[in-house]
């Protein structure tokens, strides 16, 4: 096929994802308000609490608040991708992910495409997010870290997406789907550098910074955390494209009609 067609693919993709989403207003609300929440509500009770220390990226010393605001950046993404998934389950269960599937166009650029949709919404959030925060609470960065930030953001946007999507692939029923997103949402968060330094993390309990350092979550945060201050994690980088292709590889072969779940389901 020519190039032409897998561009038509991907917009038509991409905008039936854009009408979807701007057709559910309360996916962008909460979207909004979710963080907000944490913002202002944890942040301002733990300001005191947790002092944060001068240590990468930053060049003195911040705010707790401004300290969480990358980890609830990545946590609408995260959220995003799993409310995407959702979408693919949903679909699934009316049948027109099935028809979607059958088209002429392999199966990783369909699912890819999906990806991307998926990305496109949530830069459209976080950036809005990032407006009100500022306007509401006066938390600003570089301004040009606002432009390193995008390229992270499609970068951890893609692996959570894939997250999801091997999620969906291997979930048959659209009623277990919330119980499972639950499952993996929460303790990927928490056990993470969203809230919390490393350092303190391992001050308090060592065997548990060891798990937020091999959290693929982590490095999905410190990514964003260290493009808003214009500066490259490498390490995070590698963590987050590897663990992309990886999960993107599962979500192929779970939707493959000979091994994922289509052959499940008719086997069911």
């Amino acid at each position: 096929m020519k190039a032409i067609h897998y561009l038509r693919c991907l917009m038509g993709i991409v905008v039936r994802e854009g009408l979807r989403f701007t057709h559910q207003r309360e996916r962008f609300i909460s979207s909004l308000v979710r963080p907000l929440l944490w913002l202002v509500i944890f942040a301002a009770g733990f300001r005191n609490v947790l002092g944060v220390s001068m240590i990468e990226p930053y060049d003195t010393y911040v705010l707790y608040e401004v300290f969480i605001t990358p980890g609830l950046i990545a946590m609408i993404q995260l959220f995003n991708g799993m409310q995407s998934s959702l979408s693919m389950v949903y679909d699934r269960e009316m049948g027109s992910m099935r028809t979607l599937l059958i088209s002429p166009f392999p199966r990783w650029w369909l699912l890819f495409s999906k990806l991307l949709a998926g990305v496109a919404v949530s830069l459209v959030q976080v950036y809005v997010f990032l407006v009100v925060a500022f306007l509401l609470l006066d938390i600003s960065m570089p301004p040009m870290g606002y432009l390193y930030l995008f390229p992270a953001l499609v970068l951890t946007g893609l692996m959570l997406g894939a997250m999801g999507l091997v999620l969906s692939s291997f979930i048959k029923q659209l009623e277990n789907f919330a119980g499972v997103m639950n499952f993996v949402i929460f303790p990927l968060f928490f056990t993470s550098t969203a809230l919390y330094p490393l350092w303190r993390m391992r001050d308090a309990n060592p065997w548990l910074a060891d798990i937020c350092a091999v959290n693929p979550f982590t490095h999905a945060v410190e990514l964003i955390r260290f493009a808003l201050y214009e500066k490259l994690n490498w390490e995070s980088l590698a963590v987050v494209v590897g663990t992309f292709l990886v999960l993107m590889a599962a979500a192929v072969w779970g939707y493959d009609p000979s091994r994922g779940f289509m052959q499940r389901k008719g086997d069911a």
